[in-house]
């Protein structure tokens, strides 16, 4: 049953230690924010920039509108009930406020898609490349899968404690390592976080080699049988 409207969700607090950081230019908060009236284009601008600081890029980072809808923060943003045209609308505010910047792009395959980046000096050159159909593209790396969808599709719903864990795992641990760790649980079907995150603590304590390819049950049961034994469910 959802909790009445009139209950505020409360936060339990920023994490002790060292925590992952996004950075914005101070423009943001001194010229943007007192001027953004409307909370669902506070939340897509927020989201986007913070989506863009994660990626790399050979110019600009970017992000298209199909990977928008695709994400699961999105929905948790702007409700379940909301649309592609709700999306759409809250990135229509941003562009027109000058915020990001939105350039079409035709993929190989004839197909049209939206590109939305940051408005500022690199942002503005990787845009203007991809009107003139030179597209700066991503590297690689930042194609990869991100935590969070891995989860989603590997062991289930995101919840808030959890997506507390998986963003600091992601802030800590090696793309390849995470992508290597979901792997590995869904292959033994130990489709747990707990799991998963006793393999990554082990490389990290014992450290990884890259070329060992072990692929028996065996090397799967000293995760569960070792030292994280009492942690993981099984």
């Amino acid at each position: 049953m959802a909790a009445p409207k009139d209950v505020m969700w409360h936060f339990s607090g920023f994490p002790e230690g060292e925590a992952p950081l996004v950075r914005l230019p101070e423009s943001f908060f001194t010229e943007l924010l007192p001027r953004i009236d409307d909370l669902e284009e506070l939340q897509i601008t927020l989201f986007v920039l913070w989506r863009l600081s994660q990626q790399r890029a050979e110019v600009a980072p970017w992000i298209t509108e199909a990977e928008l809808l695709a994400d699961p923060f999105v929905n948790r943003l702007l409700g379940p009930d909301a649309t592609a045209t709700t999306l759409a609308r809250a990135l229509e505010r941003s562009v027109n406020r000058g915020t990001l910047l939105r350039a079409p792009w035709r993929r190989a395959d004839g197909s049209e898609e939206v590109r939305y980046l940051a408005n500022s000096p690199r942002g503005r050159i990787a845009a203007e490349a991809l009107r003139r159909g030179a597209v700066p593209h991503k590297l690689a790396s930042a194609d990869r899968p991100n935590i969070y969808t891995l989860y989603e599709q590997n062991i289930g719903p995101l919840t808030a404690l959890i997506s507390e864990d998986l963003r600091d795992a992601e802030a800590t641990y090696p793309p390849v390592w995470i992508e290597d760790a979901f792997r590995e649980a869904v292959r033994l079907n130990r489709r747990n976080w707990k799991y998963i995150r006793a393999i990554l603590e082990r490389w990290k304590a014992e450290g990884r080699d890259e070329s060992d390819q072990r692929d028996s049950e065996a090397d799967g049961r000293r995760y569960v049988e070792g030292e994280f034994a009492d942690f993981i469910r099984h």
